[in-house]
């Protein structure tokens, strides 16, 4: 018989990482259908333009989390009318920054690309998936933002179904578009975006029909709501800015020091990487709810479990991602249609990049842990150098000193170094246990 902690954490984890393995899908099966159906640039493409992509995500989870910390810890604290009022700031915050995002992409969508290193070998290609890919983010934006609050509005079984429901159209979305159709790149972000406006509409089905306590409402006048929202999400959007950052530095070091094979190998290699990503921010975010509303109600025995059963998930995930890696490793890069050169070069350097999903793994169940329990310093911290620090030094310097050789060993040195940080944090946190406000 399972004890009521072990069945929250199904409750809430299981479905929170299916959704995220399946959003996640969502680019594997445009790079899996845009590589059959355009070729290995058509990768490199849509790979240049996943830092801007990436960004976006990383901007509505600010949001979308930092709302979400607050509102599980009224939860917890049974205070209604606050928790509904911070769910209302933070979709007005959500809409306002869709819309800028979604403009930028669509009015200077070749600048854009520029400036993320799209050389006119991959221009077109890049400016066709962003153009679409950003006409779409509005109701991606606000299907992001309704399905976090869906879930810790006591209802993650039907966050699961809606992303399953967007799964399975973009799958048949991306094939009818690439292939009968035609349409190349644009037809990869339109699949995705019409697939995650149809997720949208599935999530609505709780707060039209009142399931939860959450209500559409006037959103609040004043300014406070939204500044505490963006103080408590500002380490999960800034620990989401890793990949974009990364991403990015990699292809500019990749094209100086290696060339289009590089970035071609890379865009497989991220593909790859997505899914054990969704592993860990699929824990974390299932577990955040959790976190929250025990931190509200001062349970810190059960706050202990539900981090240790984190940490063991992500570790768990990670070996298991590694050891199919090890196992089929051909089979999985063959799935894209690379040339044969690319998909040598891919075999032998993803083992290298692997190496550091284990360590990424404590990273983000230690910030996740953190944030979620009004310790918004110390993850912010960990955020910042991770993402924008560390990693940007290491993957920009390493390769000046040691040559080529060492690109591919990045990402685990700096998520190592970051991890020494992260574990020195938590430690000083809690010398004198938890704290509660």
């Amino acid at each position: 018989m399972l004890n009521p902690q072990t069945v929250k954490v199904i409750r809430y984890v299981v479905p929170s990482m299916l959704s995220n393995i399946c959003f996640f899908l969502f680019t594997v099966v445009d790079g899996i259908f845009v590589g059959r159906g355009t070729g290995t640039n058509g990768l490199g493409a849509v790979n240049i333009v996943m830092p801007y992509v990436m960004t976006t995500a990383a901007v509505f989870q600010m949001i979308n989390i930092g709302g979400a910390t607050i509102f599980a810890v009224y939860i917890g604290k049974n205070d209604i009318k606050e928790a509904r009022r911070v769910f209302r700031g933070s979709m007005t915050l959500l809409m306002a920054s869709a819309v800028i995002l979604s403009g930028a992409g669509v009015f200077f969508t070749r600048s854009v690309c520029r400036l993320l290193g799209a050389s006119d070998t991959f221009l077109e290609m890049a400016s066709d998936y962003l153009f679409w890919y950003s006409a779409f983010v509005i109701p991606s934006g606000l299907s992001m933002g309704l399905q976090t609050y869906c879930r810790n509005d006591n209802a993650p079984g039907l966050v699961g179904a809606a992303v399953l429901i967007s799964t399975a159209l973009n799958i048949f979305g991306d094939w009818y578009l690439i292939f009968p159709l035609k349409m190349g790149t644009a037809g990869a972000a339109i699949a995705t975006g019409v697939s995650q406006s149809a997720g949208l509409a599935a999530v609505l089905i709780h707060y039209v029909r009142k399931q939860g306590i959450l209500r559409f409402g006037r959103a609040e006048a004043d300014r406070r709501p939204w500044k505490d929202i963006l103080i408590h999400g500002l380490p999960e959007g800034i620990a989401q800015l890793a990949t974009p950052a990364s991403t990015l530095c990699m292809n500019l070091v990749l094209i100086s020091r290696i060339g289009d094979i590089g970035v071609n190998a890379f865009s497989i290699i991220s593909y790859v990487a997505s899914f054990t990503v969704a592993i860990f921010f699929g824990t974390s975010e299932g577990l955040q709810p959790l976190f929250g509303q025990c931190y509200g109600m001062k349970e810190q025995r059960e706050l202990k479990f539900f981090f240790r059963v984190g940490i063991w998930i992500n570790f768990i995930g990670s070996a298991a991602v590694i050891g199919l890696l090890i196992l089929f490793d051909r089979r999985i890069c063959q799935m894209f249609k690379a040339d044969s050169a690319t998909l040598e070069y891919t075999l032998a350097v993803l083992p290298e990049y692997a190496s550091g999903f284990v360590v990424m793994a404590f990273n983000v169940m230690i910030s996740a842990y953190l944030y979620s329990t009004e310790r918004s310093k110390y993850a912010l911290l960990i955020s910042f150098l991770r993402s924008l620090v560390i990693s940007v030094l290491v993957i920009l310097i390493l390769p000046e000193i040691f040559g080529a050789g060492i690109i591919w060993y990045t990402f685990a040195i700096y998520e190592a170094a970051v991890l020494v940080i992260a574990a020195a944090l938590l430690r000083h946190s809690e010398r004198n246990g938890i704290v509660f406000k």
